[in-house]
């Protein structure tokens, strides 16, 4: 049967998945909203720290559900996580301390976790899918997010016999790199976002981290570090995206990458040694070749999450996970200079934006994971604006979750 049928199924059989949403900001919401129409799930615990927004969530979820049935709403997530009442948890904070706190937890309460947390995963997911994966459980990053659609364009084409040169996404937003959550006040509130997602958005530190997931779950690389970023079309980024000595940018093939004029779409570059495979492709109108696009021209976010949800109940099954070691990391680059003595904020705030690099480089430089600056990070010199922030740099927070468990997927990968 189908997931749709096995859905379907579920719904007969009155064993609806119970689902637990922590975070009920744009993703957490619309992905609440979007359950309430879906056959054999239900939601059945929402946390947020502001609590209205949780109870919002739920008061919106019971008005368009046909089921109505209780839904814990708290501002502690272990109570939703340690419910007897929620089968599967979904982390939509974007927040990596959060995030490691959270894994741990569902973890300990033996439970499937499914992550809107992109920022969590790149910084840690390689120990933590292990550790899921031994316990028996399912680890796994989210359908309808750019890595996790890309990677469905890869596997077909991969499925199918053809070679991957490029994989990777449209860029949405105007790439800002010195954004931050005051400049992107006003815009926020008109898009009903977080000023500091947003940030994350603009300044770039999003497409770095998302490309990152690709990377992990692919063996796939960025070209140079922070990726290249062209302007393109369906028309000419095969043309582009190919070797400098055939007239494009790349020093390589077997990268990630992302292109403005493509979104809100993901795209991989394919291509076939074998003749008659190439003239199908040319009568099937997928390009002229020799290189050609395979294109999905939407991802719908969270609304596709309940795949990755019903995937990991029903069939032990990930969307997209790490494939081991880290194979990429999104280092912190300083967006202002930064005095000695200050404290540094991390994703989406006044002080560094992500870009992503290979995971030798970043042992090579010492650079810094921008996952792990949370908590008091202090600058121990002045640090200049452009500059990659390094180990000498930076004081971490060593009392943090997460730099403690960054600590340990290091010792665990270390060659």
């Amino acid at each position: 049967m189908s997931l749709y049928e096995d859905l379907l199924e579920r719904e007969r059989e009155g064993q609806r998945i119970k689902v637990g949403i922590i975070g009920a900001g744009q993703m957490g919401f619309g992905l609440i909203t979007q359950i309430s129409q879906i056959s054999g799930m239900e939601v059945r615990g929402i946390c947020d720290i502001n609590l209205p927004a949780a109870e919002k969530a739920k008061n919106y979820y019971l008005s368009k559900s046909e089921r109505k049935h209780d839904i814990l709403v708290s501002d502690d997530f272990k109570k939703i996580i340690q419910s007897k009442d929620v089968d599967v948890i979904v982390d939509a904070t974007g927040i990596p301390e959060v995030g490691a706190d959270i894994s741990l937890e569902v973890l300990k309460s033996r439970k499937h976790l499914v992550l809107l947390n992109v920022e969590v995963d790149i910084t840690i997911g390689p120990l933590i899918y292990q550790w899921f994966n031994s316990a028996g459980l399912v680890y796994t990053g989210s359908a309808g997010d750019e890595p996790a659609a890309t990677l469905e364009l890869y596997e077909f084409a991969k499925s199918i016999g053809l070679e991957i040169l490029v994989a990777g996404k449209g860029k949405n937003n105007p790439f800002i790199p010195d954004a931050t959550p005051e400049t992107c006040k006003e815009e926020a509130f008109r898009k009903k976002m977080n000023a500091h997602m947003l940030t994350s958005f603009q300044d770039g530190t999003k497409t770095m981290a998302e490309m990152n997931l690709l990377s992990n779950a692919t063996g796939l690389i960025p070209d140079i570090p922070g990726m290249h970023g062209i302007e393109a079309d369906l028309k000419t980024v095969a043309n582009k995206l190919t070797m400098k000595e055939n007239g494009g940018i790349l020093n390589r093939f077997g990268v990630v990458e992302y292109v403005k004029g493509l979104a809100p779409g993901v795209f991989v570059i394919v291509k076939s040694e074998l003749k008659p495979v190439v003239e199908e492709l040319k009568y099937l109108k997928v390009g002229e070749g020799p290189h050609f696009v395979l294109y999905r021209p939407y991802h719908l976010a969270s609304l596709e999450t309940p795949r990755s949800i019903a995937k990991a109940v029903l069939y032990g099954d990930s969307t997209i996970h790490p494939l081991g070691a880290p194979v990429s990391e999104t280092v912190a680059v300083a967006k202002r200079d930064i005095k000695a003595g200050e404290v540094i904020d991390g994703i989406g705030g006044f002080s560094v934006r992500g870009v992503l690099e290979t995971h030798e480089e970043m042992k090579k430089n010492g650079h810094i994971p921008i996952g792990i600056i949370s908590g008091k990070t202090i600058a121990k010199r002045t640090i200049r604006k452009g500059q990659f922030l390094t180990e000498e740099d930076v004081e971490p927070d060593t009392d943090t979750t997460i730099w403690k468990l960054r600590t340990l997927q290091d010792r665990l990968f270390s060659n």
